[in-house]
């Protein structure tokens, strides 16, 4: 017996059915936003009787699938649920009452809903209705798989993901600005997915008008295996000066645009903007820019809890310097371009080495000819980020 399970007190099936009910819970990858991915398996006797993930916002949640597979077989069972059961009532009815209610002698989470509306609420009614609940089992693995929710939640901002394409040496660009493509097609693919897996994607007019960007998911509903219409993230433009055209390609195609500036009511293009249906927001001024900080905070008023930036080396670099990113995904592709291509990254140089930002790598996948690196700042001992 493994150490995690002597110290948790969980046994090595209670283990088994919470990853199942993680991987059911990745099925709602790319449709729940905002709300939590949460997955549930009810096991009575050593057998699955019920199965069930949160598919779609306002939608029933995980339990209620769940139960309503298991029948008459949730009781005396064990419910694996991959978050703390609802206690609230909003769109859907409170989860924990139905569980209760089922007759299910004992509920397992990955953690508490640090939602204020839940809270340990959830965790309450069931002890309240006689139920055992235990709560901890892998809840690392729940933490990473709703981190845009959590941190909506628990620090008021959405969970920031950098994407670079880059060469080997690290330039993103020929010195003229020539870009397509330095990765391959599979790499361009996988982005797509990425996308879809944000509530937004954010980037700087300079981008949108030098490369036509669209910023949109181009991927059928088959290929994110979902039923039902593709979800496009809201697409965030920076545009301090408010320069971007109404004709531009990024209102061709199907999805809201939000866009940032300095002033509302400046420019000759607000009036076409706003016929568009364009969301114009006033940010305060910082010093190297828009107020990055304002942005992200007004964002998660907006119910978005995941951000992708895709955009140039200075507004990326940005973002870095400013201590925003929680993740840097980037698609290195085999090719170098020289010392007079443009870097990936605009950043402040370190007067120390010592004080160079670590990163720590998650994970490393082969997508074609080019691979994928998923990083994290670094933490050290004292939680302070390197």
């Amino acid at each position: 017996m493994s150490a995690e399970f002597v110290q948790s007190g969980f046994s090595p099936d209670d283990t088994r059915w919470m990853r199942e009910a993680l991987a059911l819970a990745e099925r709602g990858l790319t449709t729940t936003q905002p709300n939590p991915r949460v997955g549930c398996v009810i096991v009575n006797a050593g057998e699955v009787v019920g199965r069930g993930f949160h598919a779609l916002a306002g939608g029933p949640h995980a339990e209620v699938f769940a139960l309503q597979e298991a029948g008459e077989r949730a009781k005396g069972a064990t419910a694996y649920v991959t978050l703390e059961p609802c206690a609230h009532v909003g769109r859907t009815p409170a989860c924990a009452p139905q569980l209760a209610d089922a007759g299910v002698r004992r509920v397992v989470t990955a953690m508490t809903d640090p939602d204020p509306r839940v809270a340990g609420e959830g965790h309450a009614i069931l002890r309240t209705a006689g139920v055992q609940v235990e709560s901890g089992l892998l809840e690392a693995e729940a933490r990473w798989l709703n981190r845009g929710f959590l941190s909506r939640i628990e620090r008021g901002r959405p969970w920031v993901t950098v994407k670079i394409a880059q060469s080997l040496d690290g330039r993103t660009a020929l010195a003229n600005g020539e870009s397509r493509w330095i990765t391959g097609e599979a790499a361009r693919h996988d982005v797509q997915f990425l996308r879809a897996r944000h509530a937004a994607v954010l980037t700087g007019v300079d981008t949108v008008l030098t490369d036509d960007a669209r910023l949109n998911v181009r991927l059928s509903p088959e290929a994110l295996a979902i039923d039902g219409a593709v979800r496009q993230p809201l697409r965030v433009v920076l545009d301090s000066g408010l320069r971007l055209p109404p004709f531009a390609p990024i209102f061709d195609v199907q999805g809201e645009v939000r866009i940032y500036t300095r002033d509302v009511d400046a420019g000759i293009h607000h009036d076409g903007l706003t016929a568009r249906g364009v969301q114009l927001v006033a940010a305060p001024q910082a010093e190297f820019g828009l107020d990055l900080g304002f942005i992200l905070r007004d964002l998660a008023l907006q119910g978005i809890s995941e951000v992708l930036v895709e955009s140039g080396p200075k507004l990326a670099g940005a973002f870095v310097d400013q201590g925003w990113v929680d993740e840097l995904i980037i698609y290195q592709a085999p090719v170098l371009l020289g010392h007079k291509a443009q870097p990936c990254l605009d950043l402040a140089s370190p007067i120390r080495l010592d004080d160079a930002p670590r990163w720590q790598i998650r994970d490393t996948t082969p997508v074609g000819q080019d691979i994928r690196i998923t990083l994290v700042p670094l933490v050290d001992s004292s939680g302070v980020a390197g």
